[in-house]
């Protein structure tokens, strides 16, 4: 049975489909109702660069939204730098190294908040400053430079698509982490985590936890649940569409979190976030959801959690697929 897969944004289309015939009709029905342009293969989306390599992979890049953020902060002439954040670096909104131009902080932020929909190993550093919007400081001026200054390195990287088999369900992975207790003001947490359909990272983010977690295992299971909700999602979107795919994994590197997701003998233990054990729990013993230990060294959520080294860094980004070639012209 043939596909078509539609995805509308305002007036901008984008269609996709196992049958070209299929959507040449479609596209045809849509022009008798609708006044349309086509513009051929995708290029060009909500400022999203699509640039397709010779072995069916895509690649997704912002370099002209990035390069014109480094002109509009005069940062295009600046020293590129192989990291957007140093490994020890703690940032409070505590100081009396008031930033002389709030407005400037906030719309430059702003701006590295849309620029993480390709980058996704920057989404770490970019939801720490975006937590000092409303009194910035020098000291938090300074890693927005950083982060710029990482970009301009790092221009043409990009979001890679590998094409997928489509005789085999689709693996579906999540890396979750959470790094316990690290702001400085409140000991609030941070989450991250890295989902992943087949070899593709299709969702991920860095937040702030609401609360605070009196343990390092409750801010982990705390993610875990949240990570669920989205596999949830991404579950019943893969069912409707006809997409084969496995049962959910996430992989955790706490073992008392795996633990007491699989064993009821800890309840007396987390009555505390009972709710969220409840949840994940209902997931694993209906076969929606599994839970699995792995070492910390191959936790890739980390770099969604915590600034690390350059090397570490590197190493990661790689892993969330961010790619980039030498090549900028793409084929019609």
């Amino acid at each position: 049975m043939d596909v078509v897969y539609l995805l509308v944004y305002v007036d901008d289309i984008i269609l996709t489909g196992s049958s070209t015939t299929l959507i040449q009709q479609l596209t045809n029905r849509l022009n008798t109702a609708f006044s349309l342009k086509q513009l051929g293969h995708l290029d060009y989306f909500l400022g999203l660069k699509i640039k397709y390599l010779s072995n069916n992979s895509i690649l997704m890049t912002q370099s002209k939204y990035i390069r014109d953020l480094l002109h509009k902060t005069h940062m295009a002439e600046a020293h590129s730098i192989s990291s957007p954040m140093v490994s020890n670096c703690k940032l409070s909104k505590h100081g009396a190294d008031v930033f002389h131009d709030p407005s400037l902080y906030r719309s430059v932020v702003g701006a590295l908040q849309y620029a993480t929909l390709t980058r996704p190993e920057i989404s770490f550093v970019v939801n720490k400053v975006c937590q000092f919007m409303a009194a910035p400081l020098d000291s938090h001026w300074t890693v927005v430079k950083r982060i710029l200054r990482y970009l301009k390195g790092t221009l043409f990287h990009g979001l890679l698509l590998q094409p997928t088999s489509t005789k085999n369900p689709l693996a579906i992975r999540a890396f979750c982490d959470a790094d316990w207790a690290s702001d400085v003001d409140d000991k609030r947490s941070t989450s991250g985590t890295a989902i992943f359909l087949g070899p593709n990272l299709v969702s991920w983010w860095s937040r702030k936890q609401k609360v605070t977690a009196r343990s390092s295992t409750e801010a982990e299971y705390r993610n875990i649940a949240q990570t669920s909700t989205e596999l949830t999602w991404i579950y019943t979107l893969l069912t409707e569409l006809q997409v084969s795919f496995t049962t959910p994994v996430i992989f955790c590197d706490n073992q008392s979190v795996v633990s007491i997701a699989h064993n009821p003998i800890f309840h007396s233990r987390t009555k505390h976030m009972e709710i969220d054990v409840f949840f994940v729990r209902e997931k694993i013993l209906a076969k929606q959801l599994s839970i699995v230990h792995i070492p910390a060294l191959d936790q890739w959520a980390d770099i969604l959690t915590k600034p690390l080294s350059a090397s570490r860094f590197e190493a990661l980004r790689g892993k969330l697929n961010v790619k980039s070639v030498s090549n900028e012209n793409s084929p019609p």
